[in-house]
């Protein structure tokens, strides 16, 4: 991964923040990198939110240190450098696409040209239509543009492709992609690690308001080892979970998948076991299997260090 000079555009030193006696951030550490894509990823509740509406001046932190480019969070000149996709944002009915755009680029002094922004965003075919009636997906590439109009140094995106189909998902996930490539700094978050592992340059692994794991998709990966089995198969969980070498069984529709230290070892019992399954494949273990594994393990990894690598 590329270290650059520059420094961080958010940085969070022994940060807490409650919700009553309840804790969301357990005096974190964290330092986005400069250029690039960063996922941040963790199960509902993890303290992703909080750690974000931290960073924007929407929560006052209960304790610790939080610097966004290099200033005060909720600052006004701070604010200006800021765009911001929340997942559960929303905007007045009876304006347009296009009448939403031009109200926002009053906000800020060097907007980006209108029309340039529509066809930029994919929004040509229903600018003129009043946001009441888009679909949830169109509704989501309208917020997506808003929070890119002011040319921010610093975007976050909560859950950013919730509602689109396979296409248009597609679409935002390459004008992502050349917004960061201009040297915008992109947090994203989301439940789809096919997206995390598609776009994100880093990956952060939050849960129970630390920061467990830091690294690169293949980095996150390094954590289990192994193989992952799955196949159509009668076999009990519990009995999956007895053969040598598995670290977990679990269901997914009709298929039966194994995380396994020893592939050849399991799979020489399981075809003992069940000699009739079928629809096998073997692969290297996903994404979505380290996240399981990072969160389930009782013992938690150590944050990475600069250079990359997992403690």
């Amino acid at each position: 991964m590329t270290i650059t000079n520059q420094p961080s555009p958010l940085v969070a030193e022994k940060l807490s923040h409650y919700f009553g006696k309840k804790r969301a951030l357990n005096s974190i550490n964290i330092a986005i990198p400069s250029t690039g894509i960063t996922a941040l990823l963790g199960a509902n509740g993890a303290g992703k939110t909080t750690l974000i509406n931290c960073a924007l001046g929407l929560l006052k932190p209960s304790s610790g240190d939080l610097r966004v480019l290099q200033g005060k969070a909720g600052t006004q000149a701070i604010k200006q450098q800021i765009g911001v996709m929340l997942q559960d944002a929303d905007l007045p009915d009876l304006l347009t696409a296009r009448e939403h755009i031009t109200l926002f680029s009053t906000y800020y002094s060097n907007p980006i040209n209108i029309d340039e922004l529509i066809k930029q965003c994919d929004l040509i075919e229903f600018a003129d239509t009043r946001y009441r009636k888009l679909s949830g997906g169109q509704k989501r590439r309208v917020q997506f543009a808003l929070a890119i109009l002011g040319r921010p140094k610093l975007v976050f995106l909560d859950e950013p492709t919730t509602g689109l189909d396979i296409d248009a998902r597609r679409v935002l996930w390459n004008t992502i992609r050349e917004l960061s490539s201009t040297g915008t700094t992109i947090v994203l978050t989301t439940h789809y690690l096919e997206e995390a592992d598609a776009l994100a340059d880093r990956i952060m692994v939050i849960d129970r308001g630390q920061l467990i794991a830091d690294g690169s998709a293949n980095e996150i990966r390094k954590v289990v080892s192994g193989a992952v089995i799955r196949c159509e198969s009668n076999l009990s969980i519990s009995t999956a979970e007895q053969l040598s070498g598995v670290r977990s069984a679990n269901r997914s529709g009709r298929y039966l998948e194994v995380v396994t230290n020893n592939g050849t070892e399991t799979l020489k019992e399981l075809l003992s076991k069940d000699p009739k399954l079928s629809d096998l494949t073997v692969q290297k273990p996903t994404l979505e299997n380290a996240f399981t594994q990072l969160i389930n393990t009782p013992k938690k990894q150590s944050t990475r260090s600069n250079q990359g690598e997992l403690a």
